[in-house]
């Protein structure tokens, strides 16, 4: 499982320097967009929200390219915050198909298994700690 843990905090930081990448990349356009505008001297509301809109977008995702970035570092140290955090962001990671779909079910399968945990020094789940042995009567 150590191999795993390895691999996911190493898919995170890939996965979070696509996502810089593209929050950059949406960053310039932003920034072309508005000088644009002030080149062609219009000021009205649709264009100065699709400004917004671009800049938004390149925040959100440079946010969230960094916590990945940030967390794939913190799983191959073994931190135990990294292990919540990756965990915490499985969930957003679902819903960006195809990539971060796959990336937040491995990164739940390999998590959440015992093995890992105990490379956090987190407890066991119930479903894999020993049962205790029966007292006699």
């Amino acid at each position: 499982m150590r191999l795993h843990v390895d691999l996911l905090g190493w898919l995170h930081a890939i996965w979070g320097v696509f996502g810089m990448l593209t929050g950059l990349s949406l960053a310039v356009l932003a920034l072309a967009l508005h000088a644009a505008l002030l080149n062609q001297s219009i000021s009205g509301a649709p264009e100065r929200a699709a400004v917004w809109v671009f800049a938004v977008g390149a925040i959100t995702l440079g946010a969230f390219g960094a916590a990945n970035l940030f967390v794939g570092r913190l799983l191959r140290l073994r931190r135990p915050a990294g292990r919540v955090a990756a965990l915490a962001l499985a969930v957003p990671n679902l819903v960006v198909v195809p990539f971060g779909t796959a990336l937040g079910v491995y990164g739940l399968w390999v998590l959440l298994n015992d093995d890992a945990r105990r490379q956090f020094g987190r407890p066991l789940s119930d479903a894999g700690a020993q049962p205790a042995p029966a007292e006699g009567r």
